[in-house]
């Protein structure tokens, strides 16, 4: 299939979503054609297509990117997650080869030091994870909102992934935090408890710190950096890191 294709196929799939629920949305995506796979980071957004894809038992995958440094309430997250919806969450790990040539570079925690070195943390233990994570799917299930962050505000339903060739489907696009909210309690969905110590965007935890009042909500993520467009590569890839090379043995 022809990139002209793929992009004619996530038009019209974001066209058809706009109209839909959740549940809606989710089916649609179950049924459109090729393997889906949804990646979540554990955090509220995610817990919610977790919910939903679990409660209506749907054939989309669900994977996570264990990076390593997670906090521990979001490793434990994991297996409530799967209990609470009988469910499976595949982890994926970074190898340890590129986490020691990363730190024999720049150091364990040099992602401090530079933007570069950051973005190279981040390519180990996300971008590299990812890429498995998402072999041979078709479609690629996300939690983005357009409430996020500035930088993520014109977020489709579903838009057409050149990087990846696959088809990303935002099924959460329109949705604000009161939405989220009123879902998780009526579903009773656990949740990771450091949202309620003021983590409203939970990643590493080297590289995450809780928000001050008034800030937005991807405020306390690489705090350090000035660039308020800062992300990790995952879903805008002009902000990805370059592959690291490995030190020779």
């Amino acid at each position: 299939m022809t990139s002209q294709d793929q992009q004619m196929r996530a038009a019209r799939l974001d066209a058809e979503l706009a109209s839909l629920d959740l549940p809606g949305r989710l089916a649609l995506v179950a049924t459109f054609g090729g393997r889906a796979v949804f990646t979540t980071s554990l955090g509220i957004e995610d817990q919610v297509i977790t919910a939903a894809i679990g409660l209506a038992r749907l054939p989309i995958e669900v994977s996570t990117l264990e990076t390593g440094r997670l906090f521990k309430e979001t490793v434990d997250l994991i297996g409530e997650t799967e209990e609470r919806f009988g469910i499976e969450i595949r982890r994926f790990y970074p190898e340890q080869d590129d986490i020691d040539a990363y730190a024999a570079k720049y150091g364990l925690n040099g992602f401090y030091e530079s933007v570069e070195a950051r973005h190279a943390c981040c390519h180990v233990r996300k971008l590299v994870p990812l890429a498995k994570a998402l072999s041979g799917a078709t479609l690629w299930v996300t939690g983005l909102r357009r409430g996020q962050s500035g930088n993520r505000a014109t977020t489709p339903f579903a838009e057409y992934d050149a990087e990846r060739d696959l088809i990303k489907v935002n099924p959460l696009a329109d949705w604000s935090l009161a939405d989220i909210d009123a879902y998780v309690e009526a579903q009773a969905v656990p949740t990771n408890p450091l949202h309620k110590r003021g983590y409203p965007s939970i990643g590493c935890e080297p590289c995450t710190r809780a928000i001050k009042p008034g800030e937005p909500e991807r405020a306390g993520r690489w705090w350090w950096e000035n660039d308020e467009k800062r992300e990790c590569g995952l879903h805008v890839p002009e902000a990805a890191g370059t592959p690291l090379e490995r030190t020779p043995a």
